[in-house]
């Protein structure tokens, strides 16, 4: 049973592994092509959005690295391993976007006071070959999203990405249409603030995280509910839970027995319990019947 687990569990590292180096050469190239058109025919809308999309490639690179580091064995000075630096990658992916949010909103406000000509037909062209782009790029990590926030936060980028590419199309096809340039600007404000909005809850759940906050995935209060149930227990105190990485979780209990000889069944009922709410590491101390915490903050 082992062996299938972690069979199971190479397994996807080595799939996520393939889908983000396909993701990044995708993005990579369109990144120049977008830039290029965006240089060639002034826009600053195809400039923001390839600057934004050189940070997901940038992002796609720590993801990768994250992953291939988690896989690492633990060592003497590390002893979880490097799981935990999945969630620090998170957690600087989050800040790289919120700095190219920054950047394109003070271009923005340069532009509208100094407005130039843009090619409605090249901002249009281009960004449609970013919907196909990016629609794929979100495709092949939307499958593995649910279940590891480095994976999430770059489906959600590259969903709101192909969304962004749209409103570029339509920027464009209204310049063509009505020679309004000042739509290009007007366009990069509103992608700099879909970036930032689907950049807020990454950078909480990551900052949360890395502070070793309970993860927004493990209903804690429900879990000391069905924890307290488990016959033979009489209470218990000490109760912590973390995250190893975007995708292990971990915690230790004290548990108070109503009964010494059910030590080892009460345990085995309590990490099932534990398991069942995604925490797959634990930790248990049994105490003897009438055992008190002797730190209150910590006592259920």
């Amino acid at each position: 049973m082992a062996h299938q687990h972690v069979h199971s569990h190479n397994h996807t590292l080595t799939s996520l592994n393939s889908i983000f180096i396909v993701c990044i050469i995708i993005n990579l190239l369109f990144v120049i092509i977008e830039a290029g058109a965006g240089f060639l025919f002034n826009s600053l809308g195809l400039l923001s959005d390839a600057g934004h999309n050189l940070s997901d490639v940038f992002s796609l690179l720590l993801s990768l690295f994250a992953f291939r580091m988690s896989k690492h064995h633990s060592t003497d000075h590390f002893t979880y391993g490097y799981k935990k630096s999945t969630v620090l990658v998170s957690l600087l992916n989050a800040i790289i976007l919120l700095i190219a949010v920054g950047a394109i909103i003070i271009e923005s406000f340069y532009k509208l006071k100094q407005p130039e000509h843009v090619s409605g037909a090249a901002v249009s062209w281009t960004a449609g070959i970013g919907i196909l782009v990016n629609g794929v790029t979100a495709w092949l990590l939307m499958k593995n999203q649910k279940h590891d926030l480095n994976v999430r936060g770059a489906f959600l980028h590259m969903a709101m990405d192909t969304l962004v590419s749209i409103g570029v199309v339509i920027s464009g096809i209204i310049i063509i249409l009505t020679g309004f340039v000042l739509i290009d600007t007007i366009i990069s404000l509103v992608i700099a603030i879909l970036i930032l909005i689907s950049t807020w809850k990454l950078l909480k759940e990551s900052l949360f995280l890395s502070l070793d906050a309970v993860p927004e995935s493990i209903h804690i209060h429900e879990l000391e509910q069905h924890i307290a149930q488990v016959p033979g227990v009489e209470s218990f105190h000490h109760f912590h839970v973390w995250a190893m990485s975007t995708t292990e979780n971990a915690a230790t209990i004290h548990i108070v027995l109503k009964d010494l000889l059910q030590m080892e069944e009460v345990k085995h009922a309590v990490k099932a319990e534990l398991r069942e709410h995604g925490i797959q590491h634990s930790t248990i101390e049994c105490e003897a019947p009438g055992s008190r915490c002797d730190d209150s903050c910590c006592c259920k």
